[in-house]
């Protein structure tokens, strides 16, 4: 296929280019303003546009797709141009969906955690030698781009965003993806500049829920209490609910440790925050027939994601993390397991910890 990306720079447009390219698509692109890490990626793809900008002339009847970026406009030229010779414009969730809609669709959402548990799922998946395609919406260790797409994987990942499809479809990504199996982490109002009341907020969360397929299962975590009241009212009879809660553990000399079966499992990764994600992590590869001793042998050696809580730094007893902790929720939830993880070793230890924000 013949492929053209409007707004090709984006993080989640310029991975999901490259995927198709690795795929043998001839893909093309234009953008206003390319920054790193998507220019150099791009680059090395041969996929950079030889200059910035919006081309229309780009666009012809050969085109087969044109994927739209939210990062355009509704009046984008070369948008204009593709509507003008009938061409089909998808935004980049719905090319998701038509790829996957043959497949298993597993779907991580909410306000926080969605890709540290969808990072974790990839990663115990990969463990166990599964084969399965994946949108997640950070780098990984192992993981050479942050989109996969496949003609012989059974099973698709998506970390699903609440944030609008495209400049022409304004419904949140994750309402497009129709999940066999779904977890929600939570809900705290966010990005208010598109849902301007926190009731209008809940309501996509909602309407995710009515977008489960029959038969499908929603896990979610039984700590949040909005979350609770929303799935408390669904009328979804067809559909099995899970809810998950923070699992047993212990502090030593700055290590977390998981209680199982009578034994200890280290862990990489600490703070409660992130335990409730890897208990969702467990549930939805329990679904996806990943027994819980592989689940614990796998999860030992997952070392987080790129800018959650990242370990950039230490010397001499002090510690540099970074963290894109971008809403108020988030940054109390990333103090408090700092502080939490390493006040045992001696205050002096907690004020050496710095965190420096993406």
């Amino acid at each position: 296929m013949r492929i053209h990306f409007i707004a090709i720079g984006g993080s989640a447009m310029h991975n999901l280019a490259i995927a198709l390219q690795l795929n043998g698509h001839n893909v093309s692109g234009s953008d206003d303003e390319i920054f790193e890490p998507s220019r150099s990626r791009l680059s090395q793809r041969g996929l950079l546009p030889g200059e910035e900008g919006w081309h229309p002339q780009k666009l012809n009847k050969n085109i087969d797709a044109v994927i739209l970026g939210m990062h355009a406009r509704p009046d984008n030229p070369e948008l204009l141009k593709a509507q003008e010779l009938g061409l089909k414009v998808f935004s980049y969730p719905e090319f998701l969906f038509h790829h996957a809609r043959d497949k298993k669709r597993v779907v991580i959402g909410g306000s926080h955690g969605k890709t540290t548990i969808t990072a974790m799922v990839m990663h115990v998946l990969r463990t166990a030698g599964m084969n399965f395609d994946y949108l997640v919406g950070s780098k990984l260790k192992d993981f050479e781009v942050m989109v996969r797409l496949s003609e012989d994987a059974p099973l698709m990942i998506f970390e699903g965003d609440e944030y609008l499809s495209s400049p022409i479809d304004r419904r949140p990504k994750f309402h497009w993806y129709r999940p066999h199996i779904a977890l929600l982490s939570g809900v705290a109002w966010d990005h208010i500049n598109v849902f301007p009341t926190f009731e209008n907020y809940v309501r996509q969360f909602e309407e995710f829920i009515a977008l489960i397929e029959t038969g499908g299962k929603l896990i979610f975590n039984r700590g949040d209490k909005v979350l609770n009241g929303i799935v408390g009212s669904s009328s979804r009879t067809d559909i099995e609910k899970i809810a998950y809660k923070l699992p047993d553990y212990h502090i030593e000399y700055g290590k977390t440790k998981l209680h199982y079966l009578g034994t200890q499992i280290p862990l990489k990764i600490f703070g409660t925050h992130n335990l409730m994600n890897l208990s969702g992590a467990r549930e939805i590869c329990l679904q996806l027939g990943v027994k819980d001793t592989d689940f614990y042998i796998a999860i030992q050696s997952f070392e987080g994601t790129a800018n959650r809580m990242e370990l950039i730094r230490q010397h001499n007893g002090s510690r540099v993390f970074k963290d894109f902790a971008h809403a108020p929720s988030k940054v109390k939830a990333t103090v408090q397991a700092v502080h939490k993880q390493f006040s045992r070793t001696g205050w002096w230890f907690v004020w050496n910890c710095i965190l420096l924000a993406a």
